[in-house]
């Protein structure tokens, strides 16, 4: 993003085209000033909501809006700011616009505000990015984890643990400094040991639920895999409630990956169906098989089919299942018809006839059941990004070698904490890391 010193930008706020209100938010030095220009009158109270009238430089009338306006650094991006809302007529927001150009202002890059408000201090960077997940959610929990993130969850957890390595830095720069003063106690450094303990058992803690975090914010990826016609596609179909996959009594007739978009307990998913898994000699099918196989590793939740009246179907699966995958024996209407028994071993497994609502039914609360028990959050605050991740990852690399080096050199023990401490502010954006707020806040709307 560019640096534009004392500059003030402007922006549609709201959805662009027609609309009963379209929002516009003016930023920056000279945000009174246009406020002033565009209503011919002098401002009143601040954070007072009025009526008035709009003109051009021509002294036509735009608009009667509700404005109000903010001195900094009560602001959302800590500068002046001022809102109009006004009628959502295209001609109206097309006026405004050339007449705020007119008067020497900016339009705001994506994010521009929001990245205002970081660098002026009104939130840090995970706060920002919870923003971002709060426009971008889409379910009940993607909502309830960018919420607990914006109002700062994250901050004081990462602050909680900066107060701990301050203070056991403080431990053992005072045995360093003083080594030989009467009046420091002895073994200062020992004492930093609690305070690094608590970071490393708390940041432990938080990095075994990143992958939840993670999940939650970009969605589980579950995939349906087994032999040909064991009822793969069919399974697709009745958890989707649509025709997205061709079921036909051929086997090999799914040759590709076919995915489709659900929410279940809360959580975006994409369910997708793949290629029955065979020794084949034909390419096509070959590499449909391939990508089945490379999808399935790198699946969040496995559901892996058995055709219940073929027993070369139920072999196959039993040399591949993991603890954690799901698995479907299929066709349970025909194979009670052979009267054959068979009992489920584990909750993870279920007898359903994929033809059936109600079993249908049956396996979305199984999967239901699966995604609330691994990633459902809890009341703690999560990591929801890689970079989050990889800064608590180094901060808990660090302060264990402190830990480690804390008999043997507390000047090196010393240093690992400084670098916990700078991973710290890497995590809070406090570091300069230029290339990453620009990522960050150009995934922003413009207005933001």
């Amino acid at each position: 993003m560019k640096n534009y010193k004392k500059s003030t930008i402007f922006s549609l706020s709201s959805a662009p085209g027609k609309a009963g209100v379209s929002v516009f938010r003016i930023s920056g030095p000279r945000a009174f000033k246009a406020l002033e220009s565009l209503t011919r009158q002098t401002l009143s109270e601040p954070r007072r909501v009025k009526l008035k009238k709009i003109y051009n430089k021509n002294n036509d009338l735009i608009d009667s809006c509700l404005l109000f306006y903010m001195q900094a650094p009560k602001s959302f991006t800590g500068e002046d700011c001022v809102e109009l809302h006004v009628h959502g007529s295209v001609a109206v927001i097309e006026k405004l616009t050339l007449e705020l150009y007119s008067l020497g202002l900016r339009q705001a890059e994506a994010g521009e505000f929001t990245r205002l408000a970081f660098e002026n201090g009104k939130m840090d960077l995970t706060e920002a990015e919870g923003l971002a997940d709060l426009i971008d959610a889409e379910t009940d929990g993607q909502h309830k984890q960018a919420i607990k993130q914006m109002d700062g969850a994250l901050r004081n957890l990462y602050e909680g643990w900066r107060k701990n390595l301050l203070n056991a830095l403080a431990q053992i720069e005072g045995e360093i400094d003083f080594p030989d003063e009467e009046d420091v106690p002895k073994n200062l450094s020992h004492k930093a040991l609690p305070c690094l303990n608590l970071v490393l058992e708390g940041s432990g803690k938080v990095l075994k639920t990143a992958e939840t975090g993670e999940a939650i914010r970009h969605g589980l990826d579950i995939v349906i895999i087994g032999s040909p016609n064991t009822g793969k596609s069919t399974i697709l179909n009745a958890l989707s409630k649509r025709d997205a996959a061709i079921v036909t009594p051929t086997a090999g007739t799914t040759r590709d990956i076919i995915s489709i978009n659900m929410i279940l307990s809360g959580i975006p998913v994409r369910l997708s169906d793949t290629a029955g898994i065979r020794n084949t000699t034909n390419e096509i099918e070959a590499e449909g098989i391939d990508r089945a196989l490379k999808l399935s590793k790198k699946a969040d939740i496995l559901i892996r089919v058995v055709d219940l009246t073929d027993e070369s179907s139920d072999n196959n699966i039993k040399n591949q299942i993991s603890g954690e995958d799901i698995i479907v024996y299929n066709k349970v209407d025909k194979y009670l018809k052979q009267k054959r028994s068979k009992s489920s071993n584990s909750p993870n497994e279920i007898k359903i006839s994929a033809l059936k609502n109600e079993d249908i039914n049956d396996l979305r609360l199984l999967l239901e059941r699966t995604i609330s028990e691994k990633y459902t959050l809890g009341n703690e605050p999560t990591l929801t990004r890689v970079r989050h991740r990889n800064c608590v990852s180094d901060m808990f690399l660090s302060v264990t070698r402190a830990i480690d080096c804390l008999n043997k050199s507390p000047e090196l023990a010393g240093d690992d904490i400084r670098s916990a401490l700078h991973s710290l502010e890497e995590l809070a954006g406090v570091s300069d890391i230029e290339s990453v707020f620009d990522l960050i806040f150009s995934r922003f709307c413009v207005g933001k």
